[in-house]
């Protein structure tokens, strides 16, 4: 089969919009050449370029295609709306059984024709998130000017061209031409398929593919920081960055000088990053070296040096302007900084940060004893945690938020704790951030999570679909992960009324508090079972165990155990068993309730008939004090036991023991039996939530 071979080449593509483009237009390139059943498709994409390479059928088969319209007879407009809808006159139809039929033939159509009148519309219409026009008479637009079009099929030129009526399309029409590296091998050069491209384009100082100028780029900074004793600090966001930036990357080596050495090593690196993509590097210590690593795109005539210079004078500069904000920042103590928090807006409609420093001071004090932690400290570093946000540091790097504010308060001679609780709390950022270390610092970033979450819930500005511009969702499994990995003993739901409580009172048509902790426990639980999903953890046990209330409360540890204990005794085969006798006296009393229920009565020892029936209420009446007994003392093992003992009873119940006998009497004692059974096991979680095949 034929391959399909097509460059879009034009000036530098941002970085981050590369690789969705080169993705976007292999899913349109083969929807639109769907008749040509396209098939292995591969992307390049670089700083001046998207490609991709597909292999097609050679043409269109003809076809013959029929198509029933209205009934014979049926009105003129129904009969005339099928002749519009299909581009079709009344002397191309046929009657068949009764019917209006459409025939058509299709002759068979070469893939260059098809290539020829789909690619046009599709690069008119191309998806870029910013598009822009350039020079004069055209309305076409691309991300940049769009310099060259290379279409082959088979290894021919398919010639198509832009324009689109009075619009000449600047002039842009395919061709078998490329273009080499802008300054080591300018000018067009033919080629004559996506082999000979990427071999062509590598002897011009490209490297065609994403992945590979990635590998080069990383294994080239190893090699370059190992041969001198160092490491790279690991930044895979701007490695991803630099891929995009270069076409023949050359990694080399600048120095620091000595004089910046004493800056934060957070601000350094933010400040190499933001500024000017270099990589910072480390000795082996893991302390930083005055060194740093970036990625030319050309091959220096003299090994660097000139280009080595010039990036340590424009990095010296860059630092000289950090070393200005470090020290003019450290004049002002950060307690001093707290009144000019009342003139920044936290958001519109709740509040300034002023206003949520002194949330969270509150917040956190009250968190503090209940995890654990020094209540003095966490509300000290509750009320500092937002004042580097008057910085000029954070004012030029926004990211450094929190981190700052830890170094001022160390200079200030604030506890270490508060100190470490200003420098985390916002933390973890993501899912490889880790959480803050200590009580006091976890305290405070729970403290900074729940408000969060508190007052945008209360506005109802709540995560929707892919939506969640306040990032929300990362805030909840921030407190989920805090919480679990400091195995906090925490309610929650109390936790969250507090948070609430801290906004002034809506108006009294606004939203009710209690409904707001109610869908901030949902949001809780339902951000968890996404957690443990993705873990590959019983999720659905989990939905069985948050179904049984628990007096109001969302203790997140207690919840998990009793979830890991019940999933652990489903892995047994007692657990197993047991699951399906409970759905089978659930599915029982779901019917019978219907016709004369509820039957939650106490089943009477009287009317006992049989042993089974004895033996099982025995059973029942001793599982039942155990898992009370092992619930209060958070004895899950113990109450899992409990029930477990409960199989076997169960099981000869079933096999022998009528339920709905034909004596009304005994048919409604053991219909109460069963429903005695569902309570019991319900303490413990609502089992008809499980996944069937659980009881596999």
């Amino acid at each position: 089969m034929p391959e399909l071979f097509l460059e879009l080449f034009c000036e530098e593509i941002p970085a981050r919009m590369q690789a969705p483009a080169a993705d976007a237009l292999a899913r349109l390139v083969t929807e639109a050449l769907g008749p040509l059943s396209p098939t292995d498709p591969a992307t390049f994409s670089g700083p001046r370029r998207i490609a991709l390479t597909l292999t097609v059928a050679a043409t269109v088969p003809a076809a013959t295609t029929s198509e029933r319209g209205p009934r014979e007879g049926a009105p003129e407009q129904a009969l005339a709306g099928f002749l519009r809808k299909h581009g079709a006159d009344r002397a191309d139809l046929t009657l068949e059984a009764g019917f209006w039929v459409l025939v058509r033939q299709t002759a068979a159509l070469d893939a260059a024709r098809l290539v020829v009148s789909a690619l046009p519309p599709l690069l008119r219409r191309f998806p870029w998130p910013k598009a822009m026009r350039w020079g004069s008479g055209s309305l076409f637009t691309w991300v940049r000017p769009l310099r060259r079009i290379l279409c082959l099929l088979d290894g021919e030129t398919v010639r198509f061209d832009l324009a689109d009526g009075a619009d000449d399309g600047h002039g842009l029409a395919s061709s078998n031409l490329t273009e080499g590296h802008r300054t080591l091998s300018p000018g067009p050069v033919a080629v004559a398929g996506a082999t000979d491209w990427v071999r062509t384009l590598a002897e011009r100082h490209v490297i065609a593919g994403a992945a590979e100028r990635r590998r080069r780029i990383a294994a080239g900074l190893a090699e370059a920081a190992a041969a001198e004793g160092l490491s790279l600090v690991a930044d895979d966001g701007l490695l991803e960055e630099v891929t995009g930036l270069v076409e023949w990357p050359v990694p080399l080596l600048g120095r620091i000088d000595g004089r910046f050495m004493d800056l934060p090593p957070e601000v350094m690196q933010v400040s190499m990053r933001v500024n000017q993509r270099y990589f910072a590097l480390r000795h082996a210590d893991g302390s930083g070296a005055a060194r740093f690593a970036f990625v030319a795109n050309i091959v220096p005539t003299d090994g660097g040096a000139l280009v080595v210079a010039g990036n340590e004078r424009v990095l010296s500069a860059r630092f000289a302007d950090a070393r200005h904000f470090w020290d003019l920042d450290r004049r002002m103590r950060l307690a001093e900084r707290l009144p000019a928090l009342d003139g920044v807006t936290f958001h519109a409609r709740l509040g300034t940060q002023g206003e949520r420093a002194r949330r969270l001071q509150a917040l956190a004090g009250r968190l503090a004893p209940l995890i654990g932690a020094d209540p003095d400290e966490a509300a000290r570093a509750g009320l500092l945690a937002k004042a580097d946000l008057t910085s000029g540091m954070v004012g030029e790097f926004p990211e450094l938020q929190g981190v700052m504010g830890g170094y001022y308060a160390r200079h200030d001679g604030e506890a270490a704790a508060v100190a470490d609780a200003i420098a985390s709390h916002y933390q973890p950022r993501g899912p490889a951030d880790a959480v803050p270390a200590g009580r006091v610092a976890a305290a405070v970033a729970l403290a900074d999570k729940l408000d969060t979450l508190a007052g945008f819930f209360a506005i109802g500005e709540r995560p929707g679909g892919s939506g969640d511009p306040y990032a929300l969702r990362r805030a909840a499994l921030g407190v989920i992960r805090i919480i679990r990995e400091h195995r906090l003993r925490i309610d929650l739901a109390a936790a969250f009324a507090d948070a609430v409580a801290g906004y002034p009172a809506a108006p009294g048509d606004g939203p009710d508090p209690t409904a707001t902790v109610a869908a901030l426990a949902g949001f809780i639980a339902e951000r968890l079972r996404v957690q443990l999903r993705s873990e590959g953890a019983r999720h659905d046990v989990l939905a069985a165990v948050t179904a049984v209330p628990d007096g109001g409360r969302l203790d997140l540890i207690a919840l998990l155990d009793r979830t890991g204990a019940v999933a652990g005794l489903l892995g047994t085969e007692d657990g197993r068993n047991l699951l399906v006798a409970a759905r089978r006296a659930a599915n029982i009393l779901r019917i019978e309730d219907r016709k004369d229920g509820p039957h939650d009565q106490p089943p009477q020892p009287a009317l006992f008939a049989q042993d089974e029936e004895r033996a099982l209420a025995a059973a029942l009446e001793e599982a039942d004090a155990a898992i009370g007994d092992a619930l209060g003392s958070e004895r899950y093992d113990r109450a899992m036991a409990a029930m477990a003992r409960l199989r076997t009873p169960l099981d000869r119940f079933f096999e022998v023991v009528t339920v709905n006998a034909e004596a009304r009497e005994l048919r409604r004692n053991r219909l109460a039996m069963l429903s005695g059974i569902r309570r019991t096991l319900t303490r413990v979680a609502d089992f008809s939530l499980i996944e069937a095949d659980a009881a596999g």
